[in-house]
C-alpha cells in the first residue's frame, strides 16, 4: 500500500490542536513553582527542562533556530539543538521557555513561557544579541511607522492614522538607561509611555489589541530572539514590525555572518523574519495584561494559553484545568 504524504500545513494544524499548548503549559507550570523565590536561573532551568521534554514528544524533526545560546550549552535549549521524535517533518523552532526570568523570580506581572514552530528554513536565524524594534497592530496603512524615522514623527503619524491626537497614544518601552532619549522624544510628541522592566515579546503583542491593552506602539532595543518570536505572533494576528540587529562590535558582526546575515544594516519586516506558515503559543507564568498566571489549587492546576496560526489567522484562548498533577 502506497504511503500518504501529509502536507506540512496539515501537520502544523495537527500540532496546533493541543500538542504545542502542552509544551508551553508544562514550561509555565514548572517555572511558576519557583515564583517569588529570587532564583532566576532555577526558574529558567525548570522551564527549559519541561519544554525540552515536551518538545521531544512531538512528531517532528525540529531544529532550534532561536534559543538560549549559540553553541552546545546544554542544559539550555541552544541554537542548533534538534528536538522532537526525529521521525516527523522538519520544522524551525523558536523558544523562550521563560520570558521574564526576573519577573518570575520577583513574582511580578508579565512572565510567560513561549514557543513558535514554523516550516523548515523560514525563521530568521538571529544571533543572541540586541535588536532595535518598532511595532504597531493591524488596521493601519503600510509604512505608518518606520524604524529609521524620529520617534516623534512615528507618534504623530500613528495618531493621524488612528484618527486621534498624540496624547491618546501610549508607547510601551523597556525601562533601560539606553532608552532615556527615546522616552523623552515620545513624551515630547505628546504621547504617554508605559515602561516595562522585562518581557518585550508580550510588549510587542500588546500592540495588536490596543483597546484591551492600552498599548498602541512598541519602541526600543531588546533581544533579537524575542524579536523573532514577537514577529511570529504578529504574523498570526496582524500588525507591522520593523527591526534591525544591533551589530556594534566586530565580534557581533562575525557572529551574525556565521549565521548567514550578510547585510549588517538590513531592516527586517515580519515577512523577513517569519516567511512561512507558523504557530505561536504562550502560557502565562505570572499574571499579566495578556495572560493570567498559573494558579495552584489543592487538586487542580489552572493555566491560560494563547495559541495562534498564521495561515488561518486563528487565535485560540485556552483555559485549562490539570487534574493529573503528578504529570507536572
Amino acid at each position: 500500500m502506497a504511503s500518504i504524504t501529509v502536507p506540512h500545513a496539515l501537520m502544523l494544524e495537527r500540532i496546533l490542536s493541543l500538542e504545542i499548548v502542552r509544551v508551553t503549559e508544562r514550561a509555565a507550570v514548572n517555572a511558576a513553582r519557583l515564583r517569588g523565590r529570587g532564583d532566576e536561573k532555577a526558574a529558567d532551568q525548570a522551564a527549559v527542562d519541561a519544554m525540552r521534554r515536551e518538545l521531544n514528544n512531538l512528531p517532528i524533526d525540529g531544529t532550534v533556530v532561536i534559543g538560549e545560546g549559540e553553541m552546545d550549552e546544554a542544559p539550555m535549549l541552544f541554537i542548533g539543538e534538534r528536538v522532537g521524535s526525529k521521525a516527523g517533518f522538519k520544522v524551525d523552532i523558536a523558544v523562550d521557555p521563560l520570558e521574564g526570568t526576573t519577573l518570575c523570580a520577583k513574582n511580578m506581572p508579565g512572565a510567560i513561557a513561549t514557543l513558535a514552530i514554523a516550516e523548515d528554513g523560514t525563521l530568521l536565524h538571529a544571533p543572541d544579541i540586541y535588536m532595535d524594534k518598532i511595532a504597531v497592530g493591524p488596521g493601519y496603512p503600510g509604512g505608518v511607522v518606520d524604524l529609521d524615522a524620529p520617534a516623534g514623527d512615528n507618534i504623530l503619524n500613528l495618531a493621524k492614522a488612528k484618527g486621534v491626537r498624540p496624547h491618546a497614544i501610549t508607547a510601551m518601552i523597556l525601562d533601560r538607561p539606553r532608552h532615556a532619549d527615546l522616552i523623552a522624544a515620545v513624551r515630547k510628541a505628546g504621547a504617554a509611555v508605559s515602561l516595562i522592566t522585562d518581557g518585550d515579546i508580550a510588549g510587542v503583542i500588546h500592540t495588536a489589541e490596543p483597546d484591551k491593552t492600552g498599548i498602541d506602539i512598541y519602541l526600543g532595543i531588546g533581544g533579537a530572539p524575542e524579536g523573532v518570536l514577537a514577529a511570529a505572533a504578529l504574523r498570526c494576528i496582524g500588525g507591522q514590525m520593523q527591526c534591525r540587529l544591533v551589530l556594534d562590535t566586530e565580534e557581533k558582526r562575525a557572529r551574525a555572518v556565521k549565521m548567514g546575515i550578510a547585510d549588517p544594516r538590513r531592516k527586517y519586516r515580519i515577512e523577513d523574519m517569519v516567511r512561512g506558515d507558523c504557530l505561536f503559543a504562550a502560557t502565562g507564568v505570572t499574571d499579566g495584561r495578556m495572560l493570567r498566571g498559573v494558579k495552584f489549587g489543592n487538586r487542580v492546576i489552572e493555566t491560560e494559553t494563547v495559541v495562534m496560526r498564521s495561515v488561518t489567522g486563528t487565535v485560540r484562548w485556552i483555559h485549562a484545568e490539570h487534574r493529573q498533577l503528578e504529570k507536572f
